[in-house]
């Protein structure tokens, strides 16, 4: 599965973006991606699983009346008893699943669910076969669909299930001496309905995967500057927002650069937008490679503007760091012969850090590193103030 690649082609390079071109018809990402969808499908799927618990056991308790109406004797109380521990099985695991506080166990209690319901159906087919011959085996179908889309499991978990579930009910069948051409037609019957589930289950998940790429792709896009692949102005002052309140409640500092590309109009008017596009992009990557940690962020804020915040950092090293970045963009020896300040394009550096106090505004970071970028700019541009 992938998408037009000339659409794909716009998109600055992302994870999403590059697994919808690779494509994903054997159902698996990259690992790191994989995570990230398996973690999505669980909190997709968890009111799905709540739904099937409370189905199966009200399904699994109505077909003991079956068992009631065509078995009798001592063989009735044994399919009774395999009846009555498997809803028991169910209301335990249905209890856990429905409580809410534990949903990283609800794939594999579905998973147990579905074997336990699978197991105990093919005893229990296989018993009262010993009895009547015309007894339904066609209910192990439903536990295998319920496998392939009521319970919310990809694809490799139902079919496993399911085949499990298969094979224990042809091993009991066996063992009960049911006529082999029965045996033969009964697990042809069954195979077949598993072979459309699991196709039906594949395009399920196919399309899960796509829309988890494509929501994650949109959400990038949202948050990101489409020419450097920086974040875009609103996902700056969201990530300034939280990453204030954080440094607020653990005592960190915050360090903030202000980035101006020197006379940038001028570059623009001798070499061209295109030109200026391509040098905004190299300024972008020379930023990112000043945010490598998790905490840290670069942003393109607008035109020429960019910033760099830095999570628990002094004030000394927010400095260097700053110094690293203009010295970075000065050796690209980006031509520019329309520069009052050097012979390339170089970078002018705001920088304020501080430790945010419940007494002191956000805005306050801001105003201080605008007013260091002011001061660098009037000064002389391509140098660091803080």
């Amino acid at each position: 599965m992938s998408l037009h690649p000339d659409w794909l082609g716009e998109v600055p390079p992302n994870p999403y973006a590059e697994q919808l071109s690779r494509g994903y018809r054997l159902l698996r990402f990259a690992p790191s991606l994989e995570r990230e969808y398996r973690a999505y499908v669980l909190r997709d799927t968890l009111e799905l699983k709540r739904v099937a618990v409370v189905y199966a056991l009200l399904v699994w308790l109505a077909f003991a009346g079956v068992d009631i109406w065509m078995i009798e004797g001592p063989l009735l109380a044994a399919l009774l008893a395999i009846r009555a521990g498997v809803g028991l099985l169910l209301l335990a695991c249905g209890r856990v699943i429905l409580s809410r506080r534990h949903s990283q166990l609800a794939a594999p209690l579905g998973i147990a669910c579905i074997g336990a319901m699978g197991f105990g159906a093919a005893a229990i087919i296989a018993l009262g076969h010993s009895q009547d011959p015309s007894f339904p085996y066609e209910g192990l179908l439903l536990v295998c669909i319920a496998a392939y889309f009521l319970v919310g499991l990809r694809l490799v978990e139902a079919v496993i299930t399911s085949f499990l579930v298969l094979l224990a009910y042809g091993l009991f069948e066996w063992l009960g001496g049911l006529a082999p051409e029965r045996l033969f037609n009964n697990l042809l019957f069954l195979l077949a309905g598993n072979l459309i589930g699991a196709i039906g289950c594949y395009q399920l998940e196919l399309k899960s995967r796509e829309h988890f790429l494509v929501s994650g792709l949109l959400r990038v896009l949202a948050d990101q500057d489409g020419l450097t692949g920086l974040h875009n102005r609103r996902s700056f002052y969201r990530e300034l927002g939280r990453l204030w309140r954080q440094a607020q409640r653990e005592e960190r500092s915050l360090a903030l650069l202000l980035c101006d590309v020197d006379h940038f109009k001028a570059y623009n008017d001798h070499y061209g937008h295109q030109a200026g596009d391509r040098a905004l992009q190299q300024v972008g990557e020379v930023l990112l490679q000043a945010a490598r940690r998790p905490l840290d962020m670069a942003a393109r804020l607008g035109g020429e503007e960019f910033a760099v915040l830095l999570y628990d950092i002094s004030a000394s090293e927010a400095r260097q760091r700053a110094e690293t970045l203009r010295q970075s963009l000065e050796a690209r020896a980006i031509e520019h012969a329309g520069s009052q300040t050097a012979t390339v394009l170089t970078l002018s550096v705001g920088v304020c850090c501080l430790q945010p106090a419940a007494d002191l505004a956000m805005d306050s970071l801001f105003e201080h590193a605008d007013r260091a970028l002011y001061e660098a700019k009037a000064f002389g541009r391509n140098q660091v103030v803080t």
